[in-house]
């Protein structure tokens, strides 16, 4: 099919090309031989009169047209994708689809997991992978390779895709029950003498923690131990006298499965604000509608 004298399958082809900067590893994305993604790089460039691709040294580099046509492209055929898999209803009962979540086990634990439960009762079609943040959000979501992130706030307001808040949450300190230092209460003195748990998403969210807390204490914590996942907090924490500075609801989890205690955190710091992105494209599906509404349901209606 052309439009405007261009032939639209090959928009397939150029947005594998773009992406792998590479005819063979192209070839073998699109499952076509070496010779008909060489030839499709041919016509390509004698339509945009541009060579896209041009060796530097053992690599091959985006020309500056090629980089500008990454984005369109790419998003031009996740729309296409996005429209071809529309139907004029959905029903739950009868679906079967596959979403992927980007979320931690700390969305997981505290929301996720009843969403999932709902889900299958109504809709046993459909099947939730849920994955923790890949290193690359932005390439992950562009692609289409993630139907929906959740994250906070302050790392949502970098993507230009609808979102929502999800909830709200405090911070609290969390130590371990037998702790010989810190009793009901903890003080900013003991807050930064004693070792920390630092839980790093990313290497994003300790960082931002860090760099928000030195400024305002003109000291830092001493952390001893750092982990990628909330839900190893509780193996560094027992037997210790250490801190862990974490969200209530993941917290209060936590005290209901190990000895440990819930304390005030001795300083102000801005809550948590969980929030869900999709891609715009899909914010006409009825199918990711009715999923993103049921993680809605979860997050807002917190379980005494």
């Amino acid at each position: 099919m052309r439009l405007d004298r261009f032939d639209l399958n090959l928009l397939v082809v150029l947005d594998a090309l773009l992406e792998e900067r590479n005819v063979t590893r192209a070839s073998e994305r699109l499952h076509i031989g070496q010779s008909a993604a060489s030839a499709a790089l041919r016509r390509l460039r004698d339509f945009f009169g541009d060579e896209l691709l041009v060796p530097a040294g053992r690599r091959f580099e985006l020309t500056p047209l090629a980089h500008g046509l990454v984005g369109p492209v790419r998003d031009a055929l996740l729309r296409a994708r996005a429209a071809i898999s529309l139907r004029p209803s959905f029903d739950p009962a009868s679906e079967n689809r596959r979403f992927v979540v980007s979320a931690s086990d700390y969305a997981i634990t505290v929301f996720l997991g009843r969403a999932a439960v709902e889900i299958a009762s109504s809709a046993p079609g459909i099947r939730l992978d849920f994955c923790r943040p890949p290193l690359d959000l932005h390439e992950a979501f562009e692609r289409g390779s993630v139907d929906l992130m959740i994250m906070p706030e302050q790392y949502a307001e970098r993507f230009d895709h609808p979102q929502i808040t999800l909830l709200t949450d405090e911070h609290v300190c969390l130590v371990c029950a037998r702790n010989a230092i810190i009793s009901e209460t903890l003080t900013m003195e003991q807050y930064l003498d004693v070792g920390h748990i630092a839980v790093r998403l990313g290497d994003e969210e300790s960082l931002a923690f860090e760099e928000w807390f030195l400024p305002r204490f003109g000291r830092q914590r001493r952390v001893e131990c750092s982990v990628d996942y909330f839900s190893a907090v509780p193996s560094l924490l027992m037997n210790t006298n250490r801190v862990a500075t974490l969200h209530r609801r993941f917290a209060e989890h936590l005290t209901r499965l190990f000895p440990l205690r819930l304390i005030p955190i001795p300083f102000d710091m801005q809550p948590l604000r969980e929030v869900m992105i999709w891609p715009r494209y899909r914010d006409h599906d009825p199918g990711h509608a009715w999923v993103r509404a049921a993680i809605t349901r979860s997050a807002t209606e917190r379980p005494e």
